[in-house]
């Protein structure tokens, strides 16, 4: 079985974003994935970079990296954007904070898009991770062999 993994250690400014995306999208038109299926993983990509840009550092500056990791594997993508900011706090709900709140959509946006996700804080590090997976739809003719 094939698989295709990537990871970048990305510097938290708002230019960054569209790389990710790019990247992303690209590895997944040559996995042959669904086209809106793409779209959408990359919409749940841009999103939780935003997040990362926007409150992943402790100090609020735009100082530091944040790091994003694509997994691609038998019919599954596995997104990871991991920060080093303050991390979530204690009980945090996006989906009822992305409701009511004027921040947080983005991350209420993921939850819509994708099969399974996960918010939590790294472990004695500091920081946010917010990973995401979805099933993939495959289209005939793909450059990559399926995985």
């Amino acid at each position: 079985m094939s698989s295709l993994w990537w990871s970048l250690r990305l510097r938290r400014e708002a230019a960054s974003v569209p790389l990710a995306r790019h990247l992303l999208l690209s590895s997944m038109e040559a996995a042959g994935v669904d086209p809106d299926v793409a779209y959408d993983m990359c919409l749940a990509l841009s999103e939780a970079c935003a997040n990362a840009v926007e409150h992943g550092s402790a100090a609020g500056d735009l100082a530091g990296a944040y790091r994003v990791s694509a997994y691609l594997e038998g019919d599954r993508c596995r997104i990871e954007v991991a920060d080093t900011g303050p991390g979530f706090p204690a009980g945090y709900d996006p989906v009822r904070c992305g409701n009511e709140a004027e921040s947080g959509r983005g991350l209420h946006l993921i939850e819509c898009l994708a099969d399974h996700v996960r918010f939590c804080n790294r472990p004695g590090r500091g920081g946010a991770v917010v990973s995401f997976d979805k099933v993939l739809a495959r289209r005939d003719g793909a450059l990559l062999p399926a995985f």
